[in-house]
């Protein structure tokens, strides 16, 4: 049996959604302080995350071992960086600002081997990590995430998810409230996002894709997973070593006074 067998996308196949852990900051023991907690998937964030590409090869093994997917969200809708994040080992992509038809159909063939894409072969992790039948599994195993946070990307969304071979969208809250006037942020509040989050679900679910929503804290992503989102990111490593420093600080400083 093939050891390639990507755990996330048995997660939605048996009808679960997926809990994604997000590693903003490059560094293994944090990465394994993370793994530890029994995330279905862990990202690393190479747009607005610190790490680099000698960070990805250390982390993914790391995520490996944890049993989670490892995803990789790339800098930008750019093939050399999506096909080395693959090269590398990650079993599924997130590209942000998918905003066209065009943008996300370039991401799906940088993510698929030919016929069904234009990635060039060169599996030089991932064939260690997966196997060797790597090659023939890789199509219909790795995961095509389209980030919808703009204005053309929610106007675009019924043909955005129609392109063949993507498996779903990851909703930005932060830049989509940016781009409809409320400023960025997680966990939104205001009656017009929460429909338009709820929108870009229905529309994704009618398609048969997944829906992925970036969550701010637990409690907001438990109520989004109760209302049919397919897979919630729960806040970053760095932001939970920060609001664990401040509550820890001020507990103590309370105590004192």
């Amino acid at each position: 049996m093939s050891k390639f067998s990507n755990p996330l996308l048995r997660c939605w196949n048996e009808g679960r959604s997926a809990i994604n852990g997000w590693l903003a900051v490059p560094s293994v023991i944090g990465a394994e302080a993370m793994a530890v907690a029994g995330w279905d998937a862990l990202t690393v964030d190479m747009q607005h995350g610190t790490a680099d590409y000698a960070d990805l090869l250390a982390l993914l093994p790391v995520i490996e071992k944890s049993g989670a997917a490892a995803l990789v969200r790339v800098p930008w809708v750019d093939e050399a960086a999506i096909m080395r994040a693959l090269d590398a080992g990650a079993l599924g992509i997130i590209a942000p600002m998918i905003e066209t038809v065009a943008d996300a159909e370039r991401f799906v063939s940088a993510c698929r081997y030919p016929p069904e894409g234009g990635r060039s072969f060169g599996p030089i992790r991932a064939r260690l990590a997966w196997g060797s039948d790597y090659a023939e599994r890789a199509n219909r195993e790795i995961v095509t995430l389209a980030m919808i946070e703009t204005k053309s990307a929610v106007e675009s969304l019924e043909d955005i998810l129609k392109v063949p071979g993507l498996t779903g969208v990851y909703i930005g809250p932060s830049d989509l409230g940016s781009a409809f006037g409320f400023g960025p942020g997680f966990d939104r509040q205001e009656p017009e996002l929460v429909d338009l989050i709820e929108h870009i679900r229905q529309t994704a679910a009618t398609a048969g894709l997944v829906c992925c929503l970036h969550c701010g804290t637990a409690p907001y992503a438990r109520k989004a997973r109760e209302r049919g989102m397919n897979m919630v990111t729960v806040s970053s490593d760095a932001r939970f070593i920060e609001m664990g420093a401040a509550i820890a600080v001020a507990t103590v400083r309370n105590e004192e006074d």
